[in-house]
């Protein structure tokens, strides 16, 4: 029903915004993500929405960019998985990070969400494997594109060398990645991983 609000983030909450627009106020529950990355620009922000409707209650769910909001419907269609659920995972973890660890079926990443139980991270990714791109792995605003079989072998690389993976990809987020061979994006990861 609404495709997206412009307006002025008239309040930040742990969990939520009011964007006011045209003299109304919308609260739009959102990731801490999507709080961080509007920051202190918070004049004329375009906040991408999914309007969820229950029996008693509607409520407005939004994100700053394109690829959370997908990531976001994406989950809600996992069993059991409510949107309360869903912006934990997304508080908790990049999508690029989520479609990572669902790809190579890892639970115990999936896991550190709140809400989030090792049977729970198995359900989402045997329902969710089918329906992220298996070759590509890519985030706006994070890490150009890289083939999958580069980012396992970059993240094997430095994990191994005692870095989180959440380290790696914060690292891989602010490298050029672009025309890149392995090797090239590990020597650049590891410059940004020791500063």
């Amino acid at each position: 029903m609404y495709q997206y609000i412009i307006g002025n983030i008239e309040e930040i909450s742990e969990d939520y915004l009011v964007v006011e627009n045209n003299g109304i106020g919308y609260l739009v529950y959102t990731s801490k993500n999507s709080i961080m990355d509007i920051g202190q620009n918070t004049a004329n922000r375009k906040i991408l929405t999914h309007l969820i409707v229950r029996e008693d209650v509607m409520s407005l769910y939004g994100f700053t960019s394109d690829e959370e909001l997908k990531m976001f419907k994406l989950l809600i269609t996992v069993t059991k998985i409510g949107p309360k659920v869903a912006i934990g995972l997304l508080s908790t973890l990049s999508t690029s990070n989520i479609k990572v660890s669902i790809l190579n079926k890892d639970a115990s990443t999936l896991s550190r969400a709140p809400g989030i139980g090792k049977k729970t991270a198995e359900r989402i990714i045997l329902e969710l494997k089918d329906k992220i791109d298996d070759n590509i792995i890519c985030d706006e605003g994070s890490y150009d594109v890289i083939p999958r079989d580069e980012i396992e072998e970059v993240v094997v690389a430095l994990t191994s060398l005692g870095y989180t993976r959440n380290e790696v990809f914060k690292a891989l987020s602010s490298v050029d990645t672009e025309g890149k061979r392995t090797e090239e994006i590990i020597k650049l990861a590891l410059r940004r991983l020791s500063k």
